[in-house]
């Protein structure tokens, strides 16, 4: 799996857990709809760190408790 597979999944999970919606964390992000489906739907990388921070902050976790998940474990993903 790609980093950006990854992080999809994660912010998936994260808004599932806190019982939040795509529409509000696009709302506080300030991350068009379109942008944020394209991250989300893996149809563009979410590799700036400026826009991944954006989005972690946002979903009220620190970068380390972000990545703190078994699905970034290098093992699991493909690095090019």
């Amino acid at each position: 799996m790609t980093f950006n597979q990854a992080f999809a999944i994660r912010v998936r999970e994260v808004l599932k857990a806190k019982n939040m919606t795509q529409y509000k964390l696009e709302q506080a992000t300030g991350i068009y709809h379109s942008t944020m489906n394209s991250i989300l739907n893996n149809r563009t990388s979410a590799s700036n760190v400026k826009t991944i921070s954006l989005i972690i902050r946002e979903l009220g976790l620190s970068l380390s408790e972000f990545f703190d998940s078994p699905i970034f474990e290098f093992g699991n993903l493909h690095i090019d």
